[in-house]
C-alpha cells in the first residue's frame, strides 16, 4: 500500500510543486504495536487539514504531493540521519536530540509515543517503507519540473499552533497568521519571497518571516536558487481555519483561506512561467 499521493496539474502545468508532508493520519497496522497513540492525538499532532486547504492546487497548474502516513511514523521534514539516541539507542549515528528526530519518541505535549525504544532494524524499516518513497517522489517530480521549465518552486505546506513561547519557560504569545520560512531569504529568489509576503498581506493576514520556523530539512535541502531550485516553507496559523480545542473546521474561514491559497499558487505559477531570469538564479 502506498502512502504517497501525487496529483498532476489539471490545467496548464507550471513549475510549482506543493508538498504536504505532515497532514497524514494513517498508522500502518504493522507499527501499531510500537506506537502509543489515539486517533485524537494523531490528528492534533498533524498539520491538520493542510492537505484539504491545498487540494485545489492542481487546478492552478501545480503538482500536489501529499503523505498519508502520520508523522508518528516518520517525520518527513527531518533528515534521515536525525536519529534520536533515546528512540534508537543502538543506531550507529544516534545522538541526543532534545526535541524530536526523524522518528519521534514523544508527542508534542511531551507524553511518550514509542512503547519502547526501536531496534536498528525497526528504524530502518520505517525509513525504507515510509520515508524514502516520499522523498524519492519529491526528488523525481522536482527534477522533472526543472527539466521541463528550467526551474522549480517548492511550497512546503505546513500549519502551526496559534500560540507558542518565544523563550523557554516564557509566556505564550500569539503567532503571526503566516510564517514563510526561507532561512534568511536564502532558499528562494527574492521575487518569490516578496510575492508570497505581499499576497498574504493584501489578504489582510499578518506575516512574520522565519519566526518561529525558518524552514525545515526539506526547505534547506531543496532550496538552492543558484541551482534553479526554490523552496519556501509556509506555516499557517491553525486558528485561522480550525477550532484548536475540538479540531473541527471553521467552515467559512476555511473556505476563505482556501481561496487565498488558490490565488497564491496561481500567482506563483504565473511568476515562474513569465520570469525567465528566475531560471538562472
Amino acid at each position: 500500500m502506498s502512502f504517497v499521493e501525487l496529483t498532476a496539474p489539471k490545467s496548464t502545468a507550471t513549475p510549482v510543486l506543493v508538498e504536504v508532508p505532515h497532514s497524514g493520519l494513517q498508522v500502518p497496522h504493522e507499527l501499531e504495536s510500537e506506537i502509543e497513540a489515539t486517533p485524537t492525538a494523531v490528528l492534533r499532532d498533524s498539520d491538520i487539514y493542510v492537505d484539504k486547504l491545498y487540494e485545489r492546487a492542481p487546478e492552478q497548474g501545480a503538482t500536489l504531493l501529499v503523505s498519508r502516513v502520520s508523522r508518528y511514523v516518520v517525520d518527513l521534514n527531518r533528515g534521515p540521519e536525525e536519529v534520536d539516541s533515546a528512540a534508537v539507542p543502538r543506531h550507529p549515528k544516534a545522538r541526543h536530540i532534545p526535541a524530536r528526530g526523524v522518528v519521534w519518541r514523544a508527542r508534542t505535549d511531551g507524553t511518550p509515543l514509542l512503547r519502547s525504544p526501536l531496534t536498528v532494524e525497526q528504524f530502518d524499516r520505517r525509513i525504507e517503507h515510509y520515508y524514502d518513497p516520499y522523498h524519492q517522489a519529491l526528488r523525481d517530480v522536482a527534477a522533472r519540473l526543472q527539466r521541463e521549465h528550467g526551474h522549480v518552486a517548492i511550497l512546503a505546506a505546513h500549519s502551526m499552533p496559534s500560540a507558542g513561547r518565544r523563550t523557554f519557560g516564557g509566556r505564550h504569545v500569539r503567532r503571526a497568521d503566516v510564517v514563510p520560512g526561507t532561512r534568511g531569504r536564502s532558499t528562494a529568489d527574492g521575487r518569490i519571497i516578496d510575492l508570497i509576503d505581499a499576497h498574504f498581506r493584501e489578504a489582510g493576514l499578518s506575516v512574520q518571516h522565519d519566526d518561529p520556523y525558518r524552514g525545515g530539512w526539506t526547505t534547506g535541502s531543496y532550496g538552492a536558487p543558484k541551482r534553479r531550485q526554490h523552496a519556501v516553507q509556509i506555516e499557517l496559523n491553525r486558528a485561522l481555519y480550525v477550532d484548536e480545542r475540538s479540531s473541527e473546521i471553521k467552515k467559512d474561514e476555511f473556505a476563505e483561506l482556501q481561496k487565498v491559497l488558490d490565488q497564491l499558487v496561481s500567482k506563483l505559477g504565473q511568476l515562474m512561467m513569465n520570469e525567465a531570469q528566475l531560471a538562472t538564479g
